[in-house]
Order: C-alpha cells, then structure tokens, then sequence
C-alpha cells in the first residue's frame, strides 16, 4: 500500500529533497503486509455496512502506520492540505486571501491579508466565518479542511460565497469573492512608534520569499533612519530550512547556525557570508508558539551573543523532517534529524529560555515589545566604549 513516494522539491523546518525513493522501498508494497490483505479481503467478503473508498482506507491504514512511530511529526497529509501546505510555503495561492484561525470559543476567525480580494469585499479582520456557500460549518471540521475551501484555481469568475458576522455585531453578511493570485507576505516591517530610530520587523512564517522580504525590509528601515532593530519571532511556527538559515545569515558574520544529528552522522550548517544587518543592536521576542526553524534562528542569535531573546519559552520543536510527495499528491512527513544550536543545546522537547523572561499583560498591552525597546534605546544611548 505504501507505494509510489515521490519526494517533494523543497526544504520545510527540515524538510529535504533527495529525489526518487529506492526501488527496495517499493518492493515491499504487499510482502510485507500480508495480514493487512487478509484482513481486508475479509471485510469486503462480511462487513455489514457500505465500505468508504479505497482511498478513505489506504489514507486510515497510512495514519496507522505512522501513529505506531509515537512521533507527533511524523504524519499523512491528504491531496489538498498537502496542496495548500505546499502554496503557504511558496507565499503565493489562488484564493480569497484570508488566513483561518480558531478562538477560545472553536469560532473560525479570519484575518484578511492586506490588498487581497477577501479585504476588498468587505472582510475585516477578526470576523467570525459562519458558512461557505451557504453551507453552514460544522464546528468540528478541521482548520486546514476550511482553510482549503477558500483557495481554488484563479480565472473563469471561479470563488466562493462566503457568509460572516463580527463579534460586535448581531448581523450577517454574506460575500461573493472571486479566487485571484494571493501574494501572501511573511514579513512585515515598520519604525517604532515611540522611538523611530528603532526598526520592527516580524517575521510570519518561513517561505519561498522570507529572505528577500528580509532584504528589503532591512534596506527599507536604513533608508528611514534604523539604528537598532526588533525582530519578532513570536508565533512563528517555522517553515522553510534553507530560508530560515539565510534569515539568520542575515544577523551573523559566518559561523556556525546550527548542528544536525541524524541516525549515523552529525554535521554543522555555517554560513561563510557577512549579513546586512550585522552591525545593528539586535533584541528578538519569542513565545509558546515560536518554533522549529523560527528557534532555529532565535538559538543562532543567541548562542552567538548576536542579541537577547524576550518573552516566554519557545515550544521546543527541533526535529528534521522529510517531505515525500505521493503518486497521488497526498503526502507525508518523516522525522530524519534533529537540531542543536551552535551551543550543542538540543532543542527538541526543551526549547530556548529567553534572557528576559516576560508575562503576558492580561489587558493586552505588548508589554514584551516595550521591554525591547526599552534595552535597545538603553543601547543606543550609552556611551561607546573606547
């Protein structure tokens, strides 16, 4: 059953491309589950009830299979969230342009992207999704099923209805948009509102397009003055490996960014370059939901002496994983290495503790952005030493 792997052509938080599985891999596609035949030639001779497709069962026999591993990243994605997984990481999709997440409550709440069609019909950030083409959404589907439904191919007046409320309001509304190539940033940038010669940049998500997003925001801020810089990995859930290596480049002159382990080897990833952005006092906000190569490049920074992390304890998710694409466009991920930072510390389980450890307001002021900026302006103002 497990047949026909075909690696995908990208890195991912670990995720490596090495080509065609070996012909050993597949040679073992039915003599080595012999039970599993028997079994289900015997339920298709005696199972009371209608049996779902084969491909329903072939997806529920992979599931099983990799559950047994106990590896909670080592997983089955299904044609379509394979597809979308693979459109977030390239930072460009057909779709309505409005990222999905769930509250406290289980609601569906978007959050337009800037410029896109759902912004220019009327989404506001924060609106609660009730139903996709009049259909209502059942509370129990998952995230990444509803985000899918908001995606399809571009042209031909192809979209979907979509009908919405906001939480502060009792009414309904209910858009028609049509699907248009989504440019979906992961960086964004601006000047510190109480000091302007302080940079902010945080940083989404690692995809196809980080590195050069970084590039231009670093040169945009120079451009307006930057003198220090905030960079804010706080929910970044990671992404691209080889992107997320450049990103921290960016921040160090050479050296080692990180160590890898595998089953039989460990080896060092060093950049040998100089990044634009080595000179700027440097402080990085990090959180519960920073993650994988997001803590890869908060280690670099930090074991380097480069800049001090701020916030809360990052999640702890430092293992490697290869992407396989499937003959049918599904997907799966497997564990293969795990990651330490250039201070030999294993990320996995652990996670990185900032060197100021901050608690969330509970009225919602960004009391960690605050305490960023108050080192850096202490930094700009002190005296150079001689």
């Amino acid at each position: 059953m497990l047949t026909g792997l075909i690696l995908a052509a990208f890195f991912l938080a670990g995720f490596v491309v090495r080509g065609q599985v070996p012909a050993t891999a597949q040679s073992k596609q039915d003599t080595e589950f012999p039970l599993l035949s028997e079994v289900e030639q015997l339920v298709e001779d005696h199972y009371l009830r209608a049996i779902p497709d084969g491909h329903e069962m072939e997806y529920a026999a992979i599931r099983g299979y990799l559950g047994r591993l106990n590896d909670p990243y080592t997983f089955f994605n299904d044609p379509p969230v394979a597809q979308s997984e693979s459109d977030v990481l390239a930072g460009q999709y057909g779709g309505i342009g409005a990222r999905v997440r769930r509250d406290e409550m289980g609601n569906f709440v978007l959050f337009p992207v800037p410029d896109s069609p759902a912004e220019q019909a009327g989404i506001e950030q924060g609106d609660l999704l009730i139903a996709i083409n009049g259909e209502p959404i059942s509370a129990d589907e998952r995230t990444d099923v509803v985000d899918q439904m908001l995606r399809g191919e571009v042209g031909d007046g192809r979209g979907v209805t979509v009908t919405v409320t906001n939480p502060d309001q009792s009414e309904t509304n209910e858009y028609f948009i049509e699907f248009a190539v989504v440019a979906d940033p992961s960086v964004v940038w601006r000047l510190a509102q109480d000091n302007p010669a302080i940079g902010y940049i945080q940083i989404i998500r690692f995809t196809s397009r980080t590195p050069d997003e970084l590039h231009g925001a670093i040169a945009d801020l120079r451009e307006q003055g930057m003198q220090a810089l905030v960079l804010d990995l706080r929910g970044n859930a990671g992404g691209l490996l080889a992107e997320s290596v450049e990103v921290a480049s960016e921040f160090l002159d050479g050296g080692v960014i990180f160590y890898e382990k595998t089953r039989n080897s460990e080896q060092a990833t060093e950049t040998t370059q100089t990044g634009t952005a080595t000179d700027l006092p440097l402080t990085v906000l990090v959180d519960g939901g920073t993650a994988s190569a997001a803590e890869l490049v908060a280690g670099a920074i930090k074991d380097r002496e480069r800049g001090m992390l701020i916030g809360q304890k990052t999640y702890g998710k430092g293992s490697v994983q290869l992407i396989f694409r499937l003959s049918d466009d599904s997907s799966i991920h497997i564990t293969s290495a795990e990651w330490f930072t250039p201070a030999h510390a294993a990320l996995n389980g652990n996670g990185l503790d900032p060197d100021i450890a901050m608690i969330p307001a509970e009225d919602g002021r960004d009391v960690e952005l605050g305490e960023a900026l108050r080192q850096l302006t202490d930094q700009l103002a002190a005296p150079e030493s001689s």
